[in-house]
């Protein structure tokens, strides 16, 4: 079974990668460290960076997923820099930018990073569209969770429960990796 680690602390994100990849015959162990985190305009950029920062550092096959949200009205912000967003303006913040618009649509991407020590990361993206709320709701979740709506819901993914939630994000990054990792049989 091949063995990849996962670089983050958030646990959501630690549970729903092990889901995801256990089918493909993946195992995911995970490490929390602090990984170089550059300025730049995608998240696939961001976690690429990091992904082979932390496996040149570790020796070892690591995974490492960025994601952001990227609203239409206000020109793809805050895309990644999503993370110093919520911790700075928060929810609040970002929905009295979106005050007055009528174009609501949004996506959120995430990249998923996979490298090798030595080796150039291998990068694999997903896209859910929905909408930004006009206000927070919701009780589950984190961040963004409480004003976004994923297309084909009426509310935001804050009234669903992780499992269900994970649901609605696009998986299909989990799968071309999982696809890419069998295929090359990476052991």
């Amino acid at each position: 079974m091949l063995k990849i680690t996962l670089v983050t602390g958030n646990k959501a994100k630690i549970i729903n990668t092990r889901n995801k990849l256990k089918p493909y015959g993946i195992e995911i162990d995970n490490i929390k460290m602090e990984t170089i985190e550059i300025q730049a305009s995608t998240a696939e950029e961001v976690a690429a960076y990091s992904a082979k920062y932390a496996a040149d550092i570790l020796g070892k096959d690591v995974l490492k997923i960025d994601s952001g949200l990227y609203v239409d009205a206000l020109r793809g912000f805050p895309g990644p820099y999503t993370h110093y967003c919520e911790d700075t303006i928060g929810n609040k913040g970002l929905l009295k930018m979106m005050a007055g618009k009528t174009n609501r649509k949004a996506e959120l991407r995430e990249a998923l990073a996979y490298c090798s020590p030595g080796a150039d990361p291998i990068v694999f993206s997903s896209i859910t569209k929905g909408t930004i709320a006009l206000k927070e709701s919701g009780k589950y979740g984190w961040s963004w969770d409480f004003i976004f709506i994923p297309e084909g819901k009426d509310v935001t993914l804050g009234h669903f429960e992780e499992e269900e939630r994970f649901d609605l994000w696009d998986d299909s990054a989990y799968k071309k990796l999982g696809e890419y990792l069998t295929k090359n049989n990476k052991e």
